[in-house]
């Protein structure tokens, strides 16, 4: 990324090397520790090789050298700026991140230099507004006396600390204070416990509020409706809570042996006579599906009292049959991530339970690649994890012909900023085949 391109900042490091030098949470001014970073410069959707700059360790800080990162498919998402929200470049994405205590502030008691941590989807919040205050940190909603609300791990701009940007865990290193981030059990594999930060927790929180790790949970029937990576977890998640039943709701026939082969019935969601035959029988349908779709007619399928949960992001929203809902009781919710004390359960969770998520680890080069493959589905039930110790200052990060800014828009109720990052105001042309 040379200076005066889209999200460059500054010039060369003293090093020679060139330097985005963004900002993350630095209110002084003192960042000191240049670090690799995956950085896309703008809405391409491709990520390069850079370096950034990461803030000295304060005194409640724990310094974490990052071995591995999961890539979501809200990465994707907002590389390309395909929500209606604010999209901040240069951005790192990331949010799945376990590594190693580096070093530690001064005032930290809960880890030490040496230990296994994770940090998830945010990185710090208010902590004074009534969800903060009841162990609630993902709804923060911010304070009277805070102009910030919960902090995103990345693409998040810091009122309180000067306009200031998150930056993720595409790197290989990151600083976070030490009540926003978990320990990840002994024996549980490094590259598989990442995607647990978010696709685990994800699940996790709304089968546990619902009552599926208690008793109630026996005598549930429970369905996940699609089976990408997250869906994988809600039926590795729920089968080993004791649910009564879990089913797969899939489009795809082809994911039924896989379904059925992790304990979990299956139902195909384009036979409109198996969906009869369904109807009125699930009490919790929990939805990962971020494509547009017609929710309406699976309400049917749902007890009175039932309840239909949304984890997925459908970039479009969902238009709602009000009668379907009324008719029964039933209830529409949605379940954002989780807390801290859901993060921490979540793990500890999975390594009593031996539940793992299936993942491909790929070297820092290959991150393109992956991505590219993420938005063909290419995965499958997968999550692809970098391996950040791959990342050295001669990694060449390999473009793919397959990522074109032609074959997505961004949306238009969000915000490229700055706005020459937005590279469908230039008039890309599609690549030739």
């Amino acid at each position: 990324l040379e200076p005066g391109e889209p999200g460059a900042q500054g010039g060369k490091n003293n090093e020679g090397e060139r330097s985005l030098t963004p900002r993350w949470w630095s209110s002084s001014g003192e960042m000191s520790r240049t670090v690799q970073a995956l950085v896309a410069a703008d809405t391409s959707g491709i990520v390069r090789n850079a370096t950034i700059e990461r803030r000295t360790t304060r005194s409640h800080d724990v310094d974490i050298e990052i071995k591995f990162c999961g890539i979501c498919h809200s990465d994707l998402h907002q590389l390309r700026a395909e929500w209606a929200i604010d999209n901040y470049f240069p951005m790192v994405a990331g949010h799945e991140i376990v590594g190693i205590v580096n070093s530690v502030g001064e005032a930290v008691t809960r880890y030490a230099v040496g230990d296994r941590v994770g940090v998830g989807c945010f990185v710090d919040s208010c902590r004074s507004c009534s969800s903060c205050k009841r162990g609630m940190e993902q709804y923060c909603g911010g304070c009277p006396e805070k102009k910030d609300g919960i902090h995103l791990t990345y693409n998040c701009k810091l009122k309180d600390y000067g306009g200031e940007l998150t930056f993720g865990g595409y790197s290989t290193a990151i600083t976070v204070d030490e009540n926003y981030v978990v320990r990840v059990p002994d024996g549980m594999e490094l590259s598989s416990a990442a995607p647990l930060l978010c696709a685990g927790v994800t699940l996790f929180s709304p089968l546990s509020h619902f009552g599926c790790n208690t008793l109630k949970g026996k005598e549930m029937k429970v369905g996940i409706q699609g089976f990408g990576g997250l869906g994988q977890m809600g039926v590795k998640l729920a089968v080993a809570m004791g649910v009564k039943s879990v089913t797969v709701l899939s489009r795809s026939a082809a994911k039924r042996k896989e379904a059925e082969a992790l304990g979990a019935q299956f139902l195909l969601t384009s036979d409109a006579a198996a969906l009869r035959r369904e109807a009125s029988s699930f009490d919790l349908i929990i939805s990962t599906a971020a494509a547009t779709y017609d929710v309406n007619r699976f309400f049917d399928l749902l007890v009175v009292d039932g309840h239909y949960c949304l984890v997925g992001l459908p970039p479009n929203g969902l238009h709602v049959n009000a009668f379907k809902i009324v008719t029964n009781r039933r209830s529409l919710v949605g379940s954002l991530i989780g807390s801290m004390k859901d993060l921490q359960d979540t793990l500890n969770f999975c390594s009593a339970h031996n539940v793992e998520c299936d993942v491909v680890v790929l070297e820092a080069s290959k991150v393109n690649v992956a991505l590219a493959d993420l938005a063909e589905g290419k995965n499958g039930t997968k999550r692809f994890v970098i391996d950040l110790k791959s990342l050295l200052p001669e990694t060449k990060v390999e473009e793919d012909d397959r990522i074109d800014p032609n074959d997505w828009e961004v949306h238009k109720d969000g915000k490229v900023i700055p706005a020459s990052a937005d590279v469908s105001s230039r008039g890309l042309k599609r690549k030739a085949a």
